[in-house]
């Protein structure tokens, strides 16, 4: 029932993206027509995508106005309260201001009519401006504010205030007023109208040139900028081609105008490429949405995998937990009936009991375990350890555990004594626990283990080397996974509860190092521990490297 289950599961996925398909590729195909009437309508789209220029030079012309204005005449209330002008100084000695002319304060702190203030960079400071055109436009722009007499409130201070009343000097001005909505000073500045002919102004266009018309089609297309005479102040006058578009300049320079000219000659050829454009774009959006629709049923796909591997996890462990507890049950009973008459079965009985509980304890620890991880709970005493003396102490306890002696383990330790490791004694000896246990479950007649400790580089290699069913290659990148178990073969007829590898990584990661497996089906397998000696690296990456299976050591020394 699983399996049909599983396969109905799957065909739904294929047939809900199908139906999610479809109308996406019918909206293509209606994209599509609609992207040759577009072609069809060329002049019209050329026309919008002019605008849309003449849109862009405008917002980045008044963009940068504004932004600059916003950030250099920010001046707090208190400078003017508290006579800290000469601060502002300091501060616009340390900005750009690249498009401004002259700087100014207006103090009405201090005088009833204002205290106006220039700002020189020579001498980095404010200083009383000289009689000349330029003071006279920004005491006239002044003076409405100088009108309101001693009261000065503000009823709105609002957004930037642009005077423009003399064309040869057109003025910034910022209101400051403070808590109470009093007006206790204005900051501004005159804009630098050569800077804005040579330098702003052409690159703003040359930008826009480049993100809104082909490349094919700039030869074709004709900028100027004219002035409230209609003098030309960028660009020269295109005589003999038709206007296609003209929009005033915003927020600043009101009266000067941007004008687009084509000579009508790439119409076609830009209607096409235009047409190819739209149409690739439509193509990459189409084909992102269906990527993602495939990653979404990927995403499912391995939900539902997962969900099958939880569902065989709860399976493999409950009947982890069935057998020694059957068992534990058995023994007591016959311990509690008084059918034990000699004291040789009652110790028989409680070793079994004793072994069948150990069993049970290390299936809890690996689940324990893994919950910890999972919730990042999990942490490591790391402390300068004798590895060799923890391979002796994991080794001595396996024996211990049910099944264990059916298992010949051999041990090699290091041609001379290692440096101290700083590890977690526990954890690494759990890690090592785990690949024992593993080695021997997995063996088949031949259950020889050999266990060889070495030291290569900087690191310390803890190999454990059996004899048994092996890994098929394709499974090799997924066995460290939690949950997973090989799906075919003789690996998975061996019950288990696919943790004890993924405990494993973690704990070598956790050190610093990484677990690596070497297999082949039939010719057993090499588990190999990598731990940085001397201090704690960052955990690597964990992938697994393929290497050669070695013979197993001649029996040295039997645990």
């Amino acid at each position: 029932m699983s399996r049909w289950q599983n396969i109905a599961r799957r065909t739904g996925s294929w047939l809900g993206l199908a139906v999610v398909l479809a109308p996406l590729m019918l909206l293509l195909g209606l994209q599509y027509r609609w992207l040759q009437r577009v072609g069809e309508a060329g002049a019209l789209l050329r026309e919008a995508t002019l605008r849309n220029f003449l849109e862009a030079v405008g917002t980045e012309f008044e963009y940068y106005y504004r932004a600059r204005a916003e950030r250099l005449l920010n001046v707090p209330a208190e400078f003017f309260t508290e006579g800290w002008l000469q601060k502002q100084a300091k501060i616009w000695q340390s900005q750009d201001l690249a498009g401004t002319r002259t700087l100014f304060l207006v103090d009405f702190t201090r005088a009833e009519f204002g205290n106006f203030l220039v700002y020189r960079d020579a001498e980095g400071a404010l200083v009383t401006p000289p009689s000349s055109d330029e003071s006279l436009a920004i005491i006239i722009a002044c003076a409405p504010w100088q009108a309101r007499g001693a009261t000065r409130a503000l009823a709105a201070p609002g957004p930037l205030r642009v005077d423009e009343g003399d064309p040869a000097h057109r003025i910034l001005l910022n209101p400051v007023t403070d808590e109470g909505g009093a007006l206790v000073g204005i900051a501004g500045f005159v804009v630098d109208e050569d800077f804005l002919r040579r330098r702003l102004l052409p690159a703003i266009v040359e930008k826009a040139l480049y993100a809104y018309l082909p490349p094919h089609s700039k030869g074709d297309i004709g900028v100027w900028i004219s002035d409230g005479a209609g003098a030309p102040v960028l660009g020269e006058v295109a005589r003999t081609a038709k206007a296609s578009a003209a929009k005033p300049l915003p927020f600043l320079y009101g009266d000067w105008t941007v004008h687009l000219a084509s000579s009508g000659r790439a119409e076609d050829t830009w209607a096409r490429s235009n047409f190819a454009l739209n149409l690739g774009f439509s193509l990459l959006l189409t084909l992102v949405l269906t990527g993602g629709l495939f990653f979404s049923l990927r995403a499912s796909r391995r939900a539902m995998r997962l969900s099958a591997m939880k569902s065989d996890f709860v399976s493999n462990v409950s009947h982890e937990l069935r057998t020694p507890l059957a068992s534990i049950r058995v023994y007591a009973e016959l311990l509690r009936s008084g059918r034990a008459r000699d004291m040789a079965q009652v110790r028989g009985y409680g070793a079994t009991i004793e072994a069948e509980t150990r069993r049970l304890s290390l299936l809890i620890e690996n689940i324990l375990d893994l919950s910890r991880i999972e919730s990042g709970r999990r942490s490591y005493r790391l402390a300068p350890i004798n590895l060799e003396a923890v391979v002796a102490e994991t080794l001595a306890a396996f024996q211990q555990r049910p099944g264990a002696q059916d298992c010949a383990v051999t041990y090699r330790g290091p041609a001379a004594p290692l440096p101290p490791l700083m590890g977690d004694a526990e954890a690494l000896g759990r890690a090592l626990g785990n690949l024992l246990d593993n080695a021997c479950k997995y063996s088949r007649e031949s259950k020889e283990i050999a266990v060889a400790l070495t030291a290569v580089g900087g690191e310390a290699r803890l190999a454990v080397i059996d004899h048994g069913i092996g890994v098929p290659r394709e499974e090799q990148a997924r066995i460290f996974e939690r949950f997973h178990r090989v799906g075919k073969g003789l690996v998975h007829d061996v019950k288990g509860s696919g943790l004890g590898l993924a405990i494993v990584r973690h704990i070598a990661e956790a050190h610093g190092g990484r677990v690596t497996v070497a297999s082949e089906p039939g010719q057993g397998s090499v588990f190999t521990l990598h731990l940085p000696l001397g201090t704690v690296r960052a955990a690597g990456d964990g992938a697994a490297a393929g290497l050669p299976v070695p013979a197993a050591p001649e029996k040295e020394e039997h645990a």
